[in-house]
């Protein structure tokens, strides 16, 4: 079997698994047994760092984000010590899907932004950071997380077109499936019944 037939066929395959199995890993599901709840069962339901936050509070979201964000880091850092972009996408595709569509938790997963960051940021830390400012901006302005997760994803294929022009299909593919995931909470802004973020919005409070 030549170089390019294992890879093709062993190595590409092979990694694409690990990468998915990793995204299964949910730090909120498990944070959430510690703390004796069901995550799933508490808040909006989801399995990120925002229902942790509201839930269980700063320690445990901060928990989360970080083991989500690792998450979409370690195996597209992994890929890039191979030395194939092609890997890199590969592997950030595929933890992306286990994050948001897990085989151990019934294909009930999150929303993806953490880990999401997580791969972006391996991939190029300037997309990484540039999203990362989107979002914080945003969500600080709006008061709403959602608000600024989804344009952090909108904002990912603009970045692409400029710096990653041969990947913006993956980036726009990305962006798509986080506004997917984020129907409910489109809906919600769009009634104004959209929860705020309760220490952004007392910041706010005392500032005034």
């Amino acid at each position: 079997m030549s170089g390019e037939t294992s890879f093709l066929f062993v190595i590409l395959p092979l990694c694409a698994i690990v990468s998915y199995l990793i995204g299964n890993i949910s730090p909120a599901s498990i944070i959430g047994k510690i703390y004796n709840i069901d995550i799933r069962k508490e808040g909006s339901g989801n399995p990120g760092t925002t229902n942790v936050l509201r839930t269980l509070g700063a320690k445990a979201a901060l928990m989360t984000l970080l083991i989500d964000i690792s998450k979409g880091v370690i195996p597209v850092i992994i890929a890039k010590l191979y030395g194939n972009e092609m890997l890199e996408y590969v592997c950030g595709t595929a933890v992306f899907f286990g994050h948001i569509w897990p085989i151990l938790y019934r294909f009930r997963g999150g929303k993806g932004i953490a880990t999401g960051f997580g791969i972006i940021l391996a991939i190029d830390y300037r997309c990484g950071l540039i999203c990362l400012v989107c979002a914080v901006l945003v969500a600080f302005i709006t008061n709403r997380m959602s608000c600024g997760s989804i344009v952090a994803a909108m904002a990912l294929p603009v970045m692409f077109f400029f710096l990653h022009r041969s990947y913006i299909v993956w980036a726009i593919g990305i962006c798509l499936i986080v506004i997917f995931k984020h129907r409910a909470n489109i809906k919600r802004l769009i009634e104004g019944t959209e929860p705020e973020i309760g220490f952004l919005k007392k910041l706010k409070e005392k500032s005034k």
